[in-house]
């Protein structure tokens, strides 16, 4: 079974995607911000990250920027799933290394194919 970390501030969206991953079977952490996401993405290397964009502090960008530069985690596949839904947040967040870019609300099965994909390549 799959570990997924989710990175985001909102009890509400954390609530809504470990429900669609619970359902699927997979393993579900969460924190509330992006420090403790790369922390924990240290500590207990999931199989993969759910970033959001916008949280206090530094935002999902950086966090997924890090992520990626770290030889410790670089190998763990980040899809940003955040409300910023113009091509040039999505083109920005490819660049900082991330696999994929879902806007909220995100549907089930476009979650769902996204994760698979992401965990065969």
């Amino acid at each position: 079974m799959a570990r997924i970390l989710i990175v985001d501030d909102s009890p509400t969206e954390v609530h809504v995607l470990r429900t669609m991953l619970e359902k699927h079977n997979y393993e579900v952490d969460s924190v509330d911000n992006a420090e403790a996401g790369i922390a924990r993405a240290k500590e207990s290397m999931p199989d993969i990250i759910l970033m959001d964009v916008v949280m206090p502090g530094m935002n999902g960008f950086q966090a997924t920027r890090a992520i990626n530069r770290d030889p410790a985690t670089q190998a763990i596949p980040v899809i940003i799933v955040t409300t910023k839904d113009q091509e040039t947040d999505r083109v920005w967040g490819l660049r900082q290394g991330a696999k994929d870019y879902l806007t909220k609300p995100v549907s089930e099965d476009d979650l769902m194919q996204k994760i698979n994909k992401a965990l065969t390549e």
